[in-house]
């Protein structure tokens, strides 16, 4: 079996990322990374991505083809997720990206996304029923899985980052607005929703929030490197200190995601609303996700034990 060079770019509404692998069969090894906080949600006007939105897209796709090119990788795929799944120009701005970078985008559809998510995590999590959960930068994806199968499967119309610009005026939200964000998020997520459901742990974790969230765990709880595990206790006690939001939340943020401190309560806010309405244990946080499922998307899952 040949080994091989692959890297995927993926264009969400937070951050858009590169990814290089080497690629033998279904293993992938992780090469090169690199992350542009492009945060696409933000350039939304009256529903279509502006001008200046697709200007920051094509200049962070610019910027991966020259780092590209250093790496001489040329096979390489690009997706899309809520960025340009949930704005009414979709059509237009592929065909700008397209003829400014020459980048064919693929926009995943929110079922493939939360399958892809899945697959991705399951590298790591070795696990064979529970839920997952990715929280975006503008959409939420749970899936249920049991035998190593995936089973029911949803994509709901929050994340930490449109939920930061509709209801955060400041950078950091007061009670009022943590009450707003609450509110839209049993709005976006209902509890009807969830009644394919059933409630299960362990909840598998992936997406810039579940990092950020283990990473600051690290330090408040003295973690180590490899421990991606998180007992619901612990995690309450993690959402309880940093929605103070007071000197000691801040520079907690500051000194661990310093680029995610005006996204992480919001998605915080989301997480906890899913292990909630799931009755989680315990959160079990994975280095992998969509990227890694969507490359793999063709291979045939392997088998899963309890």
């Amino acid at each position: 079996m040949t080994e091989q060079k692959q890297a995927v770019i993926d264009i969400g509404s937070n951050s858009m990322r590169l990814t290089a692998y080497q690629r033998r069969g279904a293993r992938l090894h992780l090469l090169f990374r690199e992350k542009i906080m492009a945060g696409l949600a933000g350039y939304r006007e009256e529903g279509c991505l502006s001008a200046a939105g697709i200007d920051r897209a094509c200049g962070a796709l610019e910027e991966f083809q020259r780092t590209l090119k250093v790496l001489r990788i040329g096979d390489v795929s690009v997706f899309a997720t809520a960025s340009l799944r949930n704005i009414a120009n979709t059509e237009e701005t592929l065909r700008e990206i397209r003829r400014r970078t020459g980048c064919r985008v693929q926009v995943l559809s929110g079922e493939e996304e939360a399958l892809y998510g899945w697959r991705g995590a399951m590298l790591e999590c070795k696990t064979a029923s529970g839920a997952f959960i990715d929280v975006g930068g503008a959409s939420t994806e749970i899936v249920l899985f049991e035998q190593g199968e995936p089973g029911q499967m949803a994509s709901f119309p929050v994340g930490s980052l449109s939920l930061y610009r509709g209801c955060v005026k400041k950078l950091l939200p007061g009670r009022s607005a943590v009450r707003r964000m609450n509110r839209e998020i049993r709005s976006s997520i209902d509890a009807r929703d969830l009644l394919q459901f059933r409630k299960c742990s362990p909840l598998v974790c992936t997406g810039g929030t579940a990092r950020a969230v283990w990473k600051i765990a690290r330090v408040l709880f003295g973690l180590s490197e490899e421990e991606r595990r998180l007992s619901m206790p612990s995690f309450q006690r993690l959402c309880r200190i940093l929605l103070k939001a007071d000197r000691t939340a801040v520079d907690i943020m500051l000194k661990t995601v310093p680029d995610r401190v005006h996204t992480l309560l919001p998605g915080l806010l989301i997480l906890s609303h899913g292990a909630e309405l799931l009755d989680a244990q315990e959160l079990w946080i994975s280095r992998c996700g969509v990227r890694e499922g969507f490359l793999l998307r063709d291979e045939k899952p392997a088998a899963r034990h309890p």
